[in-house]
């Protein structure tokens, strides 16, 4: 499957059956940060669309270079 082919999954038809569970994803926090991004991937299979639990979580990645943690703080600072 290609990245585009990734992408365009939608969680309202994919099989769930099909996803990686996050929840049993290991990486060695001791990897250089490229490294962990490549094992994530390796074990997550599509890094825009898996499951935490039961839960189907679609993915959406910005190239604007602001962080998951600077997103999140950002979203805080508005509630």
């Amino acid at each position: 499957m290609t990245l585009e082919e990734m992408r365009l999954v939608d969680v309202r038809t994919v099989d769930r059956d099909s996803l990686v569970d996050v929840t049993r994803v290991h990486i060695d926090e001791g990897l250089p940060k490229e490294e962990r991004l490549k094992e994530f991937v390796r074990q997550v299979k599509n890094p825009y669309c898996f499951r935490v639990g039961n839960v189907v979580v679609k993915n959406v990645y910005s190239n604007d270079g602001v962080s998951l943690r600077e997103r999140f703080e950002q979203f805080a600072r508005t509630l």
